[in-house]
């Protein structure tokens, strides 16, 4: 019971004490911070401590650990890497991702007399947590821990961030009479399952019910959530087509009759049209933002809506709604789900078949590249062997610009035990992020997709992962360029550009497997489409960490939205 076990301990006895309590399996971070708690986890708890190569790296990793458990993720800092770990939590920030960020800050007896590296960070985190706060008093380690841990993984999830005194976070050599008391409940999301109304339920039903054309949009809220079993079963009962937001891409395989594919910017064709030929479109677990929606125009303002979300704040924010409905998304389609009228599915047999032949439409149209066997390598034909070939528990971590539309709209999940993660807005995310899945799930074989572009970012932590036994696979779209800038540089030369023009998107050609095999991992080239099944069952068989470095085609753009 609370108040029975207090002892004296130091803050560092207590801090490892609670992260182990909390479940917590691993830390990302750089050196050097709470030195003293990282020594106490080595003697007290059987937490592995992942001294990576940036701050950034480290809030990645956090972040992939965090998405892939639904556990809160664990990153540190000192004051000087601070505000670079800062900018690392803007990824979990934008896609809600549960991550606690531990930093040194300042020691009020020297405030303001120019100590070497003094910064106050705390502003730094103010635009990307839910929670931002200093750790000053030793006293206070068990309490401001229960609420980091509260925190980050109620409501909406999201980071947090803890500032403990001293660059290096050195109050937690103090010690008082503490007790390491954990809440279970907020280990992982969701603590909470808060169940709608029964108003907002039933009218939100029944113009489900009624539509015609009806198509659910399914966003990152539903996977939060654990919901798509239930997602999915509303959808077979009452025959509505579902479309997913890019963080929702997994909510539903891409091989169900009733999937149409990734909605918005980043997405399908076919999936953008037949959002907008919708008579009602139910928005589950998604803010409706501008990616999702491709800026507001998939499907147009004004389209019959309902909107169901765990936070009130996102419900109507972009969209005039029929219905709008505030609870957890499993909780919701559950109840929907037993009160459905599966009679009316009838009504919709028609809108199911008009969506089935414009997603064959689109698949005749790609079917020439996704099969290509062009050299150099086409990206589609890539995406295309990963739907074939990854196993069917694998976790997918994808990079955001190139990557993100390729694999948006040219990979296909094929079973509900797959998992999709995607960058939120951050290039070169996806690389350590994976690092951080497969810290968090090493059971289950992660494959991350990204570019050249995206790898240079932090091609350091190939050591990291190495050193680690991290048996990540990395596929590089390496084209030798960032070629999705390509078609804005071709605006501002004013069409054709010239080869300086050129210069602002293009690389050196590089082998990033012999890089690779440098820093202990497996490097494995692929310049022909026919190599790369074999090259990735290797892979997957292997025990280190693997890179495999796809030489593609740096003249193919991936194709713009449609709205």
């Amino acid at each position: 019971m609370r108040g029975h076990n207090r002892r004296i301990m130091t803050g560092a006895e207590c801090l490892a004490d609670m992260l182990a309590g909390y479940g917590v399996t691993h830390v990302f971070h750089v050196p050097a911070v709470l030195r003293r708690t990282f020594a106490a986890m080595e003697s007290r708890t059987d937490i592995k401590r992942l001294h990576v190569h940036g701050e950034k790296s480290a809030a990645y990793m956090a972040d992939g650990y965090a998405r892939a458990s639904g556990k809160p993720g664990v990153c540190a800092a000192q004051v000087i890497g601070a505000l670079n770990l800062a900018a690392g939590l803007r990824d979990a920030w934008l896609a809600h991702s549960p991550v606690i960020a531990l930093t040194g800050g300042r020691e009020p007896k020297s405030k303001f007399r120019k100590v070497y590296q003094e910064v106050d960070d705390i502003p730094a985190f103010e635009p990307v947590t839910k929670f931002n706060a200093t750790v000053d008093d030793v006293a206070r380690f068990p309490d401001m821990v229960r609420q980091a841990f509260r925190v980050a993984t109620s409501g909406t999830p999201g980071p947090v961030h803890l500032q403990f005194r001293g660059n290096e976070g050195q109050v937690d050599a103090e010690d008082a009479e503490l007790e390491p008391l954990c809440e279970p409940q907020f280990a992982r999301v969701p603590p909470f399952r808060p169940a709608p109304d029964e108003a907002s339920l039933t009218a939100a039903l029944d113009h489900l019910q009624r539509a015609r054309r009806a198509v659910i949009v399914a966003g990152g809220g539903v996977r939060a959530s654990a919901a798509a079993a239930e997602l999915v079963a509303l959808a077979e009962a009452l025959q509505i087509p579902v479309a997913t937001s890019l963080n929702g891409k997994d909510c539903i395989p891409g091989s169900h009759p009733l999937s149409v594919g990734v909605v918005g910017s980043y997405s399908r064709e076919s999936a953008n049209r037949i959002v907008n030929e919708s008579d009602l479109v139910c928005f589950v677990g998604t803010e409706t933002g501008g990616m999702t929606t491709h800026f507001w125009a998939v499907p147009k303002i004004g389209t019959p809506a309902i909107q169901i979300d765990i936070d009130p704040q996102v419900i109507g924010r972009n969209y005039p709604l029929l219905a709008a409905v505030n609870g957890d998304a499993r909780v919701v389609l559950t109840h929907m789900l037993a009160r459905a009228d599966r009679a009316s599915a009838a009504a919709r047999k028609a809108w199911v078949a008009r969506t089935q032949a414009i997603g064959g439409e689109w698949r005749e149209k790609y079917r020439a590249v996704l099969t290509s066997d062009a050299i150099p390598i086409r990206p589609e034909r890539i995406c295309h062997e990963l739907t074939r070939h990854l196993p069917d528990d694998a976790i997918v971590v994808v990079d955001t610009g190139h990557a993100g539309m390729w694999m948006g709209g040219f990979y296909d999940l094929t079973g509900p035990r797959q998992s999709y993660m995607r960058s939120a807005g951050h290039l070169g995310w996806a690389f350590p992020a994976g690092i951080g899945a497969k810290c968090a799930c090493p059971g289950r074989p992660v494959v991350v997709f990204t570019g050249d572009a995206g790898f240079w970012y932090h091609i350091a932590e190939i050591e990291t992962a190495a050193r680690w036994g991290i048996n990540s696979v990395t596929v590089v779209n390496n084209n030798s360029g960032g070629n999705q800038s390509k078609r804005g540089f071709d605006r501002a030369y004013g069409g054709e550009q010239t080869q300086k023009a050129r210069e602002m998107w293009t690389f050196r050609r590089t082998d990033f497997a012999r890089i690779a095999e440098d820093m202990g991992a497996l490097g494995i080239r692929v310049e022909t489409p026919d190599a790369f099944p074999a090259a990735l069952a290797r892979a997957l068989g292997t025990d280190r960490p693997v890179v495999i470095d796809v030489v593609t085609d740096i003249e193919v753009l991936a194709p713009t939205a449609v709205s």
